[in-house]
């Protein structure tokens, strides 16, 4: 199986995973001035078992800190439990 391939879709609110040319999960968020708000992970169940899920919660927070003017507030189950197991990440979370 290929690569997943990770993309940022800003006007759908998500950042998106896909396989093979196919869209394999995304994770939703909400956007404030401070704050990015991760609702919703979702992973294709044929794709379940591929890192599609740690390939979206490394590239979003990634990219959150690239911005470098947001703090995640996670309640995305998914996404707050990555993050509990990749505490370099810890930082970005909103206190």
């Amino acid at each position: 199986m290929a690569d997943v391939e990770t993309s940022h879709n800003p006007a759908e609110h998500r950042y998106e995973a896909h396989l093979d040319g196919e869209l394999a999960g995304f994770a939703a968020y909400d956007l404030t001035d401070r704050l990015v708000i991760f609702t919703h992970t979702e992973v294709d169940p044929k794709f379940e078992g591929h890192g599609v899920g740690s390939a979206l919660a490394r590239y979003a927070l990634d990219d959150v800190r690239a911005t470098g003017t947001h703090e995640v507030l996670a309640l995305c189950p998914f996404i707050k439990s990555w993050i509990g197991k990749h505490p370099e990440y810890e930082d970005l979370l909103h206190r």
